[in-house]
C-alpha cells in the first residue's frame, strides 16, 4: 500500500472514530437527560408521599382544627358554619321540587318520595343561564329562574294546574358564598364564578326567589336553603340512617357532618329540637404543615386568583389536579428533550383538564395511545415514545394517589371528631365509637365526578380509609356513591322542613 493509501485509511479512522465519539456523546447525553428526567419524577414522588403515618398526622390536624373552629369565629381554617338544619330526611313522603343554582347552568327537580327511604320517581332539567343575566338585576335573574320552574311544573305534569302546587315547598341549593341566617333565609357574601349582579350583594337570596315566585304566579314556600354537601348528607341519611357524613369532590370540595349542638361552643345558646346541628366545614381551606406540599403545589397557589387560601382544594379537587400534572410536564420539558421540542401550550394554565388527566392515567392499551392522542390533541406534544407515554401515566398516578389519600384522611379526620373512627374522639366530644362494646356502623355520603367517575380515584381513597382505620374498624365505616344529592338534597330538606310554624334552631 502507498503513501496516499495509507493516508486514506488513517482519514477514515480518524473520521470513524469522530463518529463513534459523536454518538457515544449523543447517547450520554441523552441517559442524563432521561435520567434528569427519572430523578425529577422520583423527588416529586418523595415529595408527595402519603404514608400511613403522615396521613394519621393529617387526621389529627383535621379533628383539632373542627374542635377549634367550634370554639370561636376566626379560631381555625375551617369556618365550621352553622347551617341551621338540625332534622335529616327520615322517611318523609309526598312531591317536592327543588331549584339548583351554582354556576352557568342550573337544574330544576321534582321528586316523589315513598316513604320507607325510597324515592319513588325523579325528573331533572338543566337549563342555562344567559350570560346577559349574569350582570343584570337580581329582580331580572330571579324571575327568569321562576319561570323556568313555572314551565317545568306545566310540562312535567301534563299541563298541571298551577293551583295544583299552591302551598308546595321548594328546596333551594344555592352554590354561591352565604351568610345562613336560618334553615331558609341567608344573606349572599359576593358572588363568583362570573356572576356580577351588583344590587343582590348582602341581600336575603330566598327572599328575592320569594318574590319572583309571586310575580309569576307561584305559589310556593321555599323551605330549605341549602349547600352542595348538605344536599348530599341529606339524601344520605334519607336512604341510610348511619349516614353522618358528607364529602363532596368534584371540580371543587367540600364537606358536612352531624354534630351536637351543644359542641358548637361559639354559639354557646344554641338550641335545636333534635340535639343536633348540621356543620359546613368549607373544607377546602383546611392546612396543616403536614400535607405534602410540592414546589409545584407552590407555584400553582402563587400564581392562583386567591394566593395562601383553600390550600386543601388546590392538592385534591378537580379544579387543580389535571394543571398540577401540566406543570410537571413542563418542567420535564424545559429539562430534557423526552416530550420533543417545548410546546407553548404547556405554558398555558389549566389546558390540561383533570377529565383528560384521567383518561391518560386510566389508559391501559399496551402502546398508551389514549395519551398520545391527548398529549398531541391538547398538549400539541407529537411523536412521544413510549417510555415517555409511561412517565405522564406515572405523574398522573402520583397526582391522583396524593389526591385521594388526602380526602380519605379528611373523612377520618371527621370521624375522629366525633368519635367514630374507634379512638372514640377528642375532648370535646361524648359520642363515642363503641355502643354496648361494639363499634356502631358509620356511613358517609360521597358526590362529585372525581369520586363517582375516576375508577383510580376511587380505589386509592376507599383504600387509604381501610389503611388508617385499620382492619378491626374499616368494615364498620361505609362509603356510599351518592347521585344529584345536591339537587335532590334540598327537595328533601324540603319535606323534612315543610309546615313548621317556628324555627326548631335558635341561638339565643
Amino acid at each position: 500500500m502507498g503513501k496516499l493509501g495509507l493516508g486514506i485509511a488513517a482519514a477514515c479512522a480518524v473520521a470513524s472514530c469522530a463518529v463513534a465519539a459523536v454518538m457515544v456523546g449523543r447517547r450520554v447525553r441523552s441517559r442524563r437527560r432521561w435520567w434528569k428526567v427519572v430523578t425529577a419524577v422520583q423527588e416529586l414522588e418523595a415529595a408527595a408521599a402519603t404514608p400511613v403515618g403522615r396521613l394519621r398526622q393529617v387526621v389529627d390536624a383535621m379533628a383539632v382544627e373542627m374542635h377549634a373552629g367550634l370554639a370561636s369565629e376566626g379560631g381555625s381554617k375551617l369556618k365550621m358554619l352553622l347551617t341551621f338544619v338540625d332534622n335529616l330526611p327520615d322517611g318523609e313522603n309526598g312531591i317536592y321540587y327543588a331549584l339548583h343554582v351554582g354556576g352557568t347552568n342550573f337544574r330544576i327537580l321534582k321528586i316523589q318520595l315513598g316513604g320507607q327511604r325510597s324515592i319513588l320517581g325523579r325528573d331533572v332539567e338543566r337549563k342555562p343561564i344567559p350570560q346577559s343575566l349574569m350582570t343584570s338585576t337580581s329582580e331580572e335573574f330571579f324571575d327568569f329562574i321562576a319561570l323556568a320552574l313555572k314551565e317545568f311544573i306545566e310540562r312535567m305534569g301534563n299541563n298541571l294546574q298551577l293551583s295544583q302546587v299552591r302551598g308546595k315547598d321548594l328546596g333551594f341549593t344555592f352554590s354561591f358564598p352565604v351568610k345562613q341566617t336560618s334553615v331558609s333565609s341567608g344573606t349572599l357574601i359576593k358572588w363568583t364564578k362570573g356572576f356580577a349582579i351588583e344590587d343582590m350583594v348582602e341581600k336575603d337570596v330566598v327572599e328575592c326567589l320569594q318574590k319572583a315566585l309571586s310575580r309569576r304566579g307561584l305559589d310556593m314556600n321555599v323551605a330549605a336553603l341549602v349547600n352542595d354537601s348538605v344536599g348530599t348528607l341529606a339524601v344520605g341519611h334519607f336512604l341510610d340512617k348511619d349516614t353522618v357524613a358528607a364529602v363532596v369532590i368534584g371540580t371543587g370540595t367540600n364537606a358536612c357532618y352531624l354534630e351536637r349542638a351543644d359542641a358548637v361552643i361559639k354559639c354557646q345558646g344554641l338550641l335545636s329540637t333534635s340535639g343536633g346541628m348540621v356543620i359546613n366545614m368549607e373544607w377546602g381551606n383546611f392546612w396543616s404543615s403536614h400535607l405534602p406540599r410540592t414546589s409545584y403545589d407552590t407555584d400553582l397557589d402563587v400564581e392562583s386568583q386567591n394566593p395562601n387560601d383553600q390550600g386543601f382544594e388546590k392538592m385534591i379537587s378537580g379544579m387543580y389536579l389535571g394543571d398540577i400534572v401540566r406543570r410537571v410536564i413542563h418542567r420535564l420539558s424545559i429539562e430534557s428533550d423526552i416530550f420533543g421540542p417545548l410546546s407553548y401550550k404547556l405554558s398555558t394554565r389549566f389546558v390540561l383538564s383533570t377529565p383528560l388527566m384521567a383518561a391518560m392515567h386510566e389508559d391501559d392499551s399496551p402502546d398508551l395511545r389514549e395519551v398520545a392522542k391527548i398529549l398531541e390533541e391538547t398538549l400539541d406534544i407529537r411523536d412521544v415514545p413510549l417510555k415517555a407515554r409511561k412517565i405522564m401515566v406515572k405523574v398522573c398516578d402520583v397526582v391522583t394517589r396524593r389526591a385521594a389519600r388526602l380526602v380519605a384522611a379528611g373523612i377520618v379526620g371527621i370521624l375522629k371528631k366525633i368519635g367514630r373512627d374507634g379512638t372514640g374522639g377528642i375532648s370535646s366530644g361524648r359520642i363515642k365509637g363503641y355502643k354496648s362494646g361494639k363499634m356502631r356502623r358509620t356511613v358517609v355520603a360521597v358526590e362529585g365526578g372525581l369520586y363517582t367517575s375516576y375508577t383510580v380515584f376511587r380505589e386509592y381513597l376507599n383504600e387509604a380509609v381501610a389503611e388508617i382505620l385499620g382492619e378491626e374498624i374499616a368494615p364498620y365505616v361505609i362509603l356510599k356513591t351518592m347521585e344529584d344529592g345536591s339537587g335532590i338534597g334540598a327537595a328533601m330538606l324540603a319535606a323534612s322542613n315543610s309546615a313548621r310554624s317556628v324555627d326548631t334552631v335558635q341561638v339565643l
